[in-house]
């Protein structure tokens, strides 16, 4: 079992900034790449950004490329996504969530967080 805890979202306005964290525990040695998802009210949870452990490759989503930074520290087992530039669209609740692979499809992420809200005001 691979545990997820996200935290650090809130209320920001238009043009802020906020920084995620999901920190993980258990059979961490499982998981090769961890990905940021997001839900909107109303619409299907969509892929925002994916970093594999050992090497730190990247891949964003394009509505948040140029703006969402995505990192890892291996030592504390945390990965981060550094929103920047947030727009209203940018509101929904985000989830970390561990994979065995490298992809971005939901279906092969195994292990999810609980979620964070942010909310991001015009």
């Amino acid at each position: 079992q691979v545990q997820l805890v996200e935290s650090g979202g809130g209320l920001v306005e238009a043009g802020g900034s906020l920084r995620l964290s999901c920190a993980t525990s258990g059979r961490t040695f499982s998981s090769a790449a961890m990905g940021w998802f997001r839900q909107a009210p109303g619409k299907d949870r969509e892929f925002v950004a994916r970093i594999t452990w050992s090497s730190g490759i990247t891949f964003y989503a394009d509505s948040v490329k140029g703006r969402f930074t995505i990192s890892r520290d291996n030592a504390k087992k945390t990965v981060y996504l550094q929103m920047n530039s947030l727009k209203p669209e940018d509101t929904a609740v985000y989830y970390c969530a561990s994979t065995r692979g490298i992809t971005i499809q939901q279906s092969q992420y195994n292990y999810w967080g609980q979620g964070t809200q942010v909310t991001v005001s015009s």
